[in-house]
Formats: C-alpha cells, structure tokens, sequence
C-alpha cells in the first residue's frame, strides 16, 4: 500500500475509533465504520461561473465548512464530484484535496487533456474524470480519437469515469464506457423513471452494466426525484439486488444546488439508514467505497 494509503487506513482506523467512543446517534457509528460521503460538491461564490452553468447557487460550500459538518455528523472522508457549473475549472477542487486527506475528488477536463497533467492531479487526490452530460444538446463521440485517449489513460491511471447522464440517454453511452475499459461510477441512482423505475431501456442498461463488475452506482440526490421515501427505498433495494452492497456508494450532493425545498445536511445523512435498513449492508457500502476512493 501507499504512503498515502497507508495514512488514509490510519486515519479510517481514528475515526472509527472516535465514532464508537463518541456514541452519537449517526446511522453507522454503532458499527464503528466510518461513513464515506461519495458526492458534494465544493466551492465558493467567487468563483468564475461556467457559460453553459445551468443556475447560479446562492450559497456556496468551502473546503472547511463541510469538514466541519462532517465532523458534526460522524462522516469519516467526502468526494468531491466535479461541478458542471464550474466547467473545467478544477482549481478549489485540488486545492482542498491537496490540504485536506480525508477528501478524493473527481475532475472535468478537456478530452485533449495531457498525461502529465493527469499524473500530477492523480497524485494531488484525484480519483476520476466526470463525464457531465446531463442537459447537453448532443453527446459527445466516445469513439473519436481525442475520447478514445482520455478513456485509455483514465483506465491506465486507475481512475474511473464519473457520469451524470439522463437514463434514457445510458444505454448507447454506458455500452461505449464499458467497451472502452474504464470502471464508470453512476450518479444519482441512474435517473430512474419516477413512475417506472427502472423499468425502461435505460434502468434495464445500467442493471446489465451492474452486473459486469465494472459498475457502480451513488445512492445519492434522492430529493430531487419528488418521490416518497418509499420509493427511494425501492429503488436502492433493486440497485442493490442488481449489484451488491459492493458496487453501491451513498452521497449527500450538498449543498444540494438547485433543491425545490430546503434540505439540511443531517437530513441527507440520515436518510442513509432509510434507504437501506440493514445497518450490515450499510457497513459493506461504507467499507467499499472507502476501498474504492482511499484503499
């Protein structure tokens, strides 16, 4: 292992510690796990918007703050998902990844992007590239040579695409992902029809793509469906019945941009426990996605 893993198993081990000796309430302090935030998304309101953002947030969410709220909230380490309203702008993301180890993040880059450039974020904490593609016109060509590189070094790099997709847009692009070799990381449940689930072309997609052991999934942007918690509930337990507790990650998205109504970080954090009940399939998901982000 690493210099850099060993200090992240170290540090797991703390927290750990710290959670059991603390007895707080949070859903997975009695099993002594850390709990690993896998989507939140850090900035500050002076930075430069994106042409294409699709809303400008009122707020912001700095490095310190949500170190602070994870503390608060027995939340071991946080990854921080590249934001489309930021565009390529990947500064503030590396420099809280740099100061801070329990933070991994992932990055939006150019499909022309250098190696080198890769190496050096790789080694500032970077775990991926997000593939942004939610609200895009047209869909970029995985098979044009520029994307055919940049999916080659991810793969090379160990990373892992992120991808932010309509589901009835996965199919054709979670087809082009496998085929090209890269571990691909879905967010928000796979956009689920929030009548149907994923009872259509695309949930039937990503359940296959679960399957290959090269896919996984978030848990994470539940308040944005406008569905009962029951049925958030369901559609965790399908994404976990399609790919084991292995291959599913939970994430807050704080500081939930563009929310219809107020949604405080406890509340994301406790709904955790809601979507998925078995507090030892908890402790397998937190586990694995320490593995996945810091091992």
């Amino acid at each position: 292992m690493s210099a850099a893993g060993s200090a992240a198993g170290s540090a797991a081990e703390s927290a750990a510690e710290s959670a059991a000796e603390s007895g707080a309430s949070d859903p997975l302090r009695d099993d002594a796990v850390p709990l690993v935030d896998t989507h939140v998304h850090l900035f500050t309101s002076a930075l430069p918007l994106a042409a294409r953002a699709w809303t400008r947030p009122e707020g912001d969410l700095p490095a310190g703050t949500f170190l602070a709220m994870m503390d608060e909230h027995g939340v071991g380490y946080g990854v921080v998902s590249a934001m489309s309203l930021l565009g390529d702008l990947n500064d503030y993301t590396i420099e809280a990844l740099r100061e801070h180890e329990r933070l991994r993040g992932t990055v939006i880059v150019e499909p022309n992007v250098d190696r080198y450039v890769l190496e050096r974020m790789r080694s500032d904490g970077v775990a991926g590239v997000r593939f942004q593609w939610r609200r895009r016109p047209d869909l970029p060509d995985l098979q044009d040579p520029a994307y055919r590189r940049l999916l080659f070094r991810i793969a090379d790099l160990g990373w892992h695409v992120e991808l932010n997709i309509e589901g009835e847009r996965l199919p054709p692009v979670l087809d082009g992902l496998l085929s090209s070799g890269v571990r691909v990381v879905v967010d928000h449940f796979g956009d689920p029809g929030r009548d149907t689930g994923y009872a259509s072309a695309g949930g039937a997609a990503l359940l296959r793509a679960l399957g290959t052991g090269r896919v996984w999934v978030k848990l994470s942007a539940g308040y944005r469906f406008d569905v009962s918690e029951d049925t958030l509930a369901g559609y965790a337990a399908t994404l976990l019945e399609a790919a084991g507790p292995e291959h599913v990650f939970w994430g807050s998205d704080a500081p939930f941009v563009g929310a219809r109504r107020p949604v405080a970080y406890r509340d994301a954090v406790e709904s955790f426990a809601r979507l998925v009940p078995d507090p030892a399939l908890r402790r397998r998901i937190s586990l694995a996605s320490h593995a996945f982000y810091f091992g």
